[in-house]
């Protein structure tokens, strides 16, 4: 593993309780940064800090994304307990169902763009100030090759993921010139929980799809992450890094 110095950073991580999240805070760990994870399983934060040990660099809090006031809340708790917010991973997400678009439910529909587009820019509306204000900011936004290509049967996870991606190049813009550096990556899919909210066609879809002829290995993208929320990453900003095993076309 190589050695990326995070050393007195503090990262808050959503949806850090599992999956590739969990695997995000644990290498962010490893370079010596503090991680707050946030999720809105509390029993699974839970176990995993029971898993992580007792560790003074881990916190964690109860949060659900799609809900600006209870962001709010856990941004100053996260300032008043750590001092600082130096990283920003917004992962946390859901498949949503599998469907044709006209037959989506719609409640679903607002669900999956509620999560997985509002919760990232409810993080950034919330965090993106703490940054501004100290001067120095890494943000990660966890998008979609689906965002790119657009998934059959997931039109709401390939829309929300889109919208990740242009959200990451506006904020990139704005925050250019603050030492924040704001960047996305597109994963193919990993076999972690979310699995469970697809078909099983849907998913030997995905994998038909991947020219590598597997799914992502979780630490493979916390690798990526960790360079990018560095202070080595001083000039890259609004990009989206690709993740999908050969299957992006651009």
């Amino acid at each position: 593993m190589n050695q990326i110095d995070l050393n007195h950073r503090h990262a808050v991580v959503t949806g850090g309780a599992q999956g590739i999240g969990l695997s995000i805070a644990i290498r962010l760990l490893a370079s010596g940064a503090s991680v707050s994870l946030w999720d809105r399983d509390a029993e699974l934060l839970s176990a995993v800090l029971k898993q992580l040990g007792e560790n003074k660099l881990v916190s964690a809090d109860t949060v659900d994304i799609s809900d600006a006031s209870c962001v709010a809340v856990a941004t100053a708790a996260t300032v008043e307990r750590h001092g600082k917010i130096d990283i920003l991973v917004a992962n946390a997400g859901i498949a949503g169902p599998n469907h044709t678009t006209w037959e989506y439910p719609i409640d679903s529909w607002k669900q999956v763009i509620d999560i997985n587009l509002v919760g990232v820019f409810l993080c950034c509306h919330a965090i993106v100030p703490h940054m501004l204000r100290q001067g120095y900011g890494r943000i990660v936004n966890v998008a979609s090759i689906a965002g790119k290509e657009g998934n059959a049967n997931a039109s709401a996870y390939s829309a929300s993921k889109a919208g990740v991606i242009a959200l990451t190049k506006s904020l990139g813009k704005e925050t250019a010139r603050q030492n924040i550096a704001v960047n996305c990556i597109t994963p193919a899919a990993a076999r972690t929980r979310i699995f469970d909210q697809m078909t099983k066609e849907h998913i030997d879809f995905m994998l038909s799809r991947i020219p590598r002829g597997r799914f992502l290995e979780v630490d493979e993208a916390s690798a990526m992450v960790a360079w990018l929320v560095s202070e080595e990453n001083s000039f890259t900003t609004g990009a989206v890094f690709d993740l999908s095993g050969g299957r992006a076309t651009y």
